[in-house]
Order: structure tokens, then sequence, then C-alpha cells
């Protein structure tokens, strides 16, 4: 090749390999397929790259037939045997896969990534002195790598208590390897200890100022603690250090939608797609913002231009599905059907197109075929998602005991008496966002978002007591001085969503645990639980994929039984607080839309407003998946809609019969009628 060549083709590889490091293989399958395109011998290192990328999006099958292509023109390119050792692990054939690493280590014997690999191929086929003797290969060639690597495996498995183990034990070798604290601060973010992660993350970058990926990492870690101002320098440093390529603008986009300036992160997101029109993150997150800001017609296209430049990507489908009100089109089904069958799409993507088509079928009143589709995602999903129900129960438990009537009764007035706040409490998908919409239409009312503030001060509570005393015993530790502290400490770290508005609405669904706790610091604050038929809610809440958490809904016995706990709960919130919770039934305000708002404004001491009966005319941003149900008038479509789905949730049904029996005939299933 001549240097020309040899410079373009260096110049794609280092981009492409960019875009596979931030996690957009897609991008780099791109990159690589165009620089391979422009080269007439099928360069190999660009070959190897394009088939990681390819691994990565679960297209092993592609990836193992070019890799042996590559090695009939390079057979002593180590690399390429690593890889195609990869791929034949993802299609779970690791017989094949041990030869092919052992010929990459006899080509490179200090290749440690490949060693450690093979060690793990013989340690899982029960070959354990082989691996041993790997094993202690690596231990003498680089120790930190050795440990490092498998703490990285064990974090991608889920497995995140070991890894953290062994990665703290590198660490200690080693306290200033940058790689090492990126690690340990991805395993913090994941156990939502996003402090500790900021930390570690901010002693990487003072190491290695030059690190993107780290100052990327602490960005999302210090957006995620809503230190909204710190975010953005950092995600200005990763613009400053790759100004060519679209991550740190997508960042900075991500960031300045979190802290509601969704204008601001449009502008973000239409910087990078200058960088890179094609861009699927920066795509897809232009879309999501431009759907909460009620500008439906233009987040259709962004995400049909993610279709359009990745037919698999099936998030896009999906959140084209969950606008609730758009029509797919059959080719479009057809496309979802096919990329099902697909075997190299991982079931995590299929759980996408699984809900995207049942929300089709549904709208066709295929409900049969729509409850296979709702039914599979789920499955798949809860493959994903760590939920005990144990543990749901037990930390109940603990609430009730801590918060009973002595307890309320003794501190009860001891708190910040501001009458601002406003609750909105209950399950997702039961009308918290149509409360919403109807308080937030008032002019004295502002709507916020699903605020983190009071989880994120119960984990304050926890570590200002003696180690060991958590949260909700901390409680009980509390002098009454810090009763009004921590409610002042609620309004403070709240204003940034608040524009002046004597009230205020926090609509996080699942503050319904922490009712006690919000009472001592707030005891004036009002609290509205949104309530909903029990299998509409459940039934809702199992079609629904959620960004994160809710752990609870991807299964229908697990579901039933967490309506169940919520039902115990609320019951002792009413117990403790009669009169002081509102039940907001969406029932009753789709039947007498009039009256039941007019309780909801007097509940709230609230003036009568005519406007908040055309809630549906008020632009404000939503992030929620009703968002764009919201804004239309009333509709009855989705009251009673398990009905639809009667003959497939017999176990849902049996589960919450406890409660279903107490309900009018017509709201009953067919089994629990006299």
């Amino acid at each position: 090749m001549v240097n020309d060549e040899l410079s373009a083709l260096k110049a794609s590889f280092d981009r492409a390999k960019a875009f596979l490091n931030a996690g957009d293989p897609k991008m780099a399958e791109d990159l690589c397929r165009k620089a391979l395109s422009q080269v007439s011998n099928g360069e190999p290192n660009t070959q190897v790259l394009l088939c990681v990328a390819l691994i990565r999006q679960g297209k092993s099958g592609s990836a193992v037939k070019r890799l042996k292509h590559t090695l009939r023109m390079f057979p002593d390119f180590a690399p390429a045997h690593e890889e195609l050792g990869n791929a034949l692990l993802a299609q779970n054939k690791p017989e094949k896969a041990l030869a092919c690493f052992e010929k990459a280590i006899d080509l490179n014997p200090k290749n440690t990534s490949a060693l450690i690999t093979l060690g793990q191929i013989f340690k899982g086929l029960g070959r354990n002195e082989e691996a041993q003797e790997i094993y202690q290969t690596v231990l003498e060639l680089d120790p930190i790598q050795e440990k490092l690597a498998t703490a990285t495996q064990l974090f991608y498995k889920g497995n995140t208590e070991e890894a953290e183990k062994i990665c703290r034990e590198a660490l200690q070798e080693k306290p200033d390897d940058v790689n090492g604290l990126k690690l340990l601060a991805s395993i913090a973010s994941k156990m939502e200890q996003k402090e500790d992660a900021i930390i570690l993350l901010q002693r990487a970058v003072e190491l290695k100022p030059k690190f993107a990926g780290a100052w990327a990492e602490l960005a999302e870690a210090l957006s995620d603690t809503d230190e909204f101002g710190k975010a953005l320098d950092a995600a200005q440093r990763v613009i400053q250090l790759q100004p060519n390529l679209p991550f740190g603008f997508m960042l900075r986009g991500t960031i300045l939608g979190q802290s509601g300036n969704h204008e601001g992160a449009i502008k973000a997101y239409r910087e990078a797609l200058k960088i890179e029109p094609n861009h699927i993150g920066s795509n897809m997150g232009l879309g999501n913002t431009l759907k909460t800001i009620g500008d439906y017609e233009e987040s259709v296209s962004a995400y049909k231009k993610v279709i359009e430049v990745q037919p698999f990507f099936a998030e896009a489908y999906w959140s084209l599905a969950n606008l609730k009100t758009y029509q797919f089109d059959q080719k479009e089904i057809t496309q979802m059907e096919d990329h099902i069958e697909n075997p190299e799409i991982p079931d995590g993507n299929k759980a996408f197109l699984h809900i995207a088509l049942a929300n089709a079928k549904e709208k066709e009143n295929l409900f049969d075929e729509a409850w296979h589709h709702f039914d599979a995602g789920a499955f798949m999903r809860r493959k994903d998602e760590v939920y005990d129900s144990v543990q749901t129960q037990t930390t109940h438990d603990a609430l009730i005991e801590v918060f009973n009537k002595e307890f309320i009764n003794e501190k009860r007035n001891l708190g910040h008496q501001s009458q601002a706040p406003i609750f909105i409490v209950g399950l997702p998908r039961s009308g918290s966002t149509l409360i919403e919409q109807i308080l937030a239409s008032h002019t004295q009312v502002e709507g916020t978002k699903e605020l983190p503030d009071l989880s994120l001060l119960t984990r304050k509570l926890t570590k200002s007591k003696p180690r060991g005393i958590k949260f909700p015993n901390a409680a009980l530790e509390m002098n009454n001085d810090e009763f009004i502290e921590y409610g002042e400490s609620y309004l403070t770290t709240t204003k940034r969503h608040r524009t002046g508005s004597p009230y205020f609405i926090d609509k996080m669904p699942n503050n319904f645990a922490n009712i006690g706790f919000l009472k001592l610091i707030l005891p004036n604050a009002k609290i509205i639980n949104a309530c909903r038929h029990p299998l509409d809610s459940c039934i809702s809440s199992y079609k629904q994929l959620f960004y994160k958490g809710q752990s609870w809904s991807y299964d229908l016995f697990e579901i039933g039984e967490y309506y169940l706990e919520y039902d115990r709960m609320m019951r002792h919130w009413h117990n403790l607080f009669p009169g002081e919770i509102m039940d907001f039934h969406y029932e009753s305000v789709l039947e007498k839309q009039e009256i039941e708002t007019k309780k909801l404004l007097d509940f709230c001491g609230l003036e009568w407003e005519e406007q908040c009966l055309k809630f549906y005319e008020t632009k404000r941003s939503i992030n929620t998946a009703s968002s764009e149900q919201v804004r239309q008038p009333i509709y009855k479509g989705a009251m009673y809609a398990w009905k639809n789905y009667e003959s497939h949730i017999g176990e849902l049904i049996e589960t919450l019969s406890p409660l279903l029996n107490g309900l009018n005939d017509d709201a009953k299933p067919q089994s629990l009628r006299k």
C-alpha cells in the first residue's frame, strides 16, 4: 500500500476503535467495512477489529466466517486466532475455541488476555491442573493484568461482589493503575455507590488527564448525583480530547436532558450528529428528548433514522412502540418478526422486539398474539434482572416496625413545616402521570419529574449514623433537630427543578415505601396515592420495559407478590396518617373527570381552575411512558384492559384474589364471580 493509503487506513482504524471502546460496535463495524472496501489486501488488523465489533453485536456467526477467511490469507496473525476463539465461545463451542487460543499463544506467548481466557476454558471443561498452570504463567507475566481481566469478566457476568474483591486486591498492589480505578468505579456505580465512583474516577483523571473514557464515566456519575455543572465540565474535557468524535457532545446532551435543559440537549445531540450523522446513540438521545418535550413527529424521525442506519437495533423499534400512539406498518412488523428469528441477535435485544411487536398486535386487537410477545419479552428481560421478593418483604417489615404509631406520635411535628411539596406515589403505570399533568395545569403548581431526593436522604441518614445502623433503623437514632434539617435538605436539593411556583410535584412512585420518613421530615406535604384496578396496574407494568429499576415487573407471580406488598404498606400508612393520604382512583377520573379533579384540587388546598380539565393542552416536558397519552383528552380504552388477557393471567389472578374478591362483580375476573 502507498503511504497515503496506509495513513487513511490507520485513521479509519483508530476512529473505529474509538467507537468500539465507547460502546458503539455498529459504528465501528461500518467504519471498518468502509476502510476495507478501499484497500486491496484485506488488511488483517482492520479485519479483526471488524470481527470484534460483530461479536459485540451478537453476530458471532458472521465473525467466524470472516475470521476463517482472514486466517487463510494471514495464517500466522495471532489476534485473528484469538478473536476466532472468542467468536466460538460466543457460540458456546469451548472445545473448538480452545485450539484457537492455543494457536494464538504459540504465536505470542506473552498474550495475557488469550492466556486468561484459555485458563477459563480449561476450568470450565474440568481440566483444573491445566487451568492452574495457565494462571501461574499469567501471574508471572503480569499479576495486575490477570486480576483486572478476571474482575472485568466477573463484572460483566453480574458477579459484582467478587469483581470488587479482586479489583481491590489488584489496586492494593498497584494503587495508581488507572484501568483498575476505572473498573472499580464502574463496579461502584453498578452498586449505586455513586459518590465512591466519583472519587475513584477523579483519581484516575488526575493520574491520566487525557483518559477520555474516565472523564466520560466521571461525567455520567456526576450527572447521576445531580452534580450537573461538574458533569458538564467533565463532558467538556471529553469534547476537548476527542473533538472529531460525537461522544462528548452526546454525553453533554444526556446531561443537559437529565438536568431539564431539553433545548440545550437537542442542540448538543445535533452537534454530535454534525460530526457523525449516523451515530446511533446521538440519534436515540435526540429522539428521546424530542419525545419528552412532545415533538412527536421529530422523535419518530430520529428513531426511524436509527433503524435506517442499523435495522437490527431493537431499542429503536421499542422506542417507537413506547410512544404508545405510533402505528407500525406491515413492513416494520415483518422486519421485527424476522429479527426475532435471527439467532445472532441476543435475547436482551429481542426483548425490545417482542414488546414492540406485542404493542403492534394489541392495536390490531390480536390479543393472544400480543400476549405471546409480551410474555416472551418479559421472560427475556427477567433473565437480566436481579430481584428478591423475600428481601422486599423484609425491608417492608422493618419499615412497619420502625414507623409505628408510638414513634410517629412522638416525632410527628418536628419536621419542616413547608406545604410546597406534593408527592404522587404508587406503582408505575397506575395513573401517576395523569395526576401530575392535571395538577401541573394549575397556575400555582409546578411539575418536575420522578425525583430521587427522598431516597438519597435515606442513604444520607444511614451514612450519618454509626456503622451497621441502616435505614429505616437509622431513623430511630435521629435527634429532634435532624427532622427539620432533613426536611430543609429535601427542599434545598429539589430547588434545581423549580422555577418559583408555590407548590411542586415529586412523582417518584417508589416513595410509597418511605411515607413514614417523609411525613416526619415534611409533615405538611400532600401525598396522593395513584390507584388503579390491581390487574390493570400489574398487567400494564408487565407490558412495559423500564429503563432501570422495577425488576419485580417481569414475572407475573413476582408482580402479584409486589402488589400485595405495596397494598400492605399503603394500609399501614393510612392507619398511621388517617385522612392525610388521598387515594386517587384512575377509573374514577375516567368516569367523573370534573368531580374527581375538584376533589384532587381540594385535597391539595388549591382553588378551582378550569384549565385542569384540559390538562392535555399544558405544554411541559414529560419523561415517562405515558407522555403522549396525557397530551390527549381522557381516553377510557385503558380501563379494565386486563380483560383482554384474562385467559393468560390465571396465576396473577390467584395471587391477587384476596384483593380482587372485595371488588364489585363487574370488576372481578370470571373465575372469582359468584
